[in-house]
C-alpha cells in the first residue's frame, strides 16, 4: 500500500513541477485519496529519510518539496 501512495505522491509533484514545487501536507492529502492524514504524514516523513522529500521552512511555514529541488545545492 505503501508504495501505491508513494507513487501517488511522486506523480503528483511531477504534474505540477511547470507551476510550483512546494506543497503542503493538506495538498498531499487532498491529492491522494484513501489515506488519512497521519498515515500521509508517516509514508512523507518515510519518504524524507529515503531522500526522495525534504521539507522547506521560511520560519513560519514548512512545506514540502522534491529532494532534488533543493536550492542551496544548486547554488555550491
Amino acid at each position: 500500500m505503501h508504495e501505491d501512495v508513494k507513487q501517488k505522491i511522486l506523480d503528483f509533484f511531477k504534474s505540477k513541477e511547470k507551476v510550483k514545487t512546494k506543497f503542503y501536507m493538506s495538498d498531499l492529502h487532498d491529492a491522494v485519496e484513501g489515506v488519512s492524514k497521519k498515515d500521509l504524514k508517516k509514508i512523507v516523513n518515510e519518504m524524507i529519510e529515503e531522500g526522495t522529500l525534504m521539507y522547506f521552512s521560511t520560519g513560519s511555514t514548512t512545506m514540502i518539496q522534491l529532494a532534488q529541488e533543493d536550492v542551496d545545492s544548486k547554488i555550491k
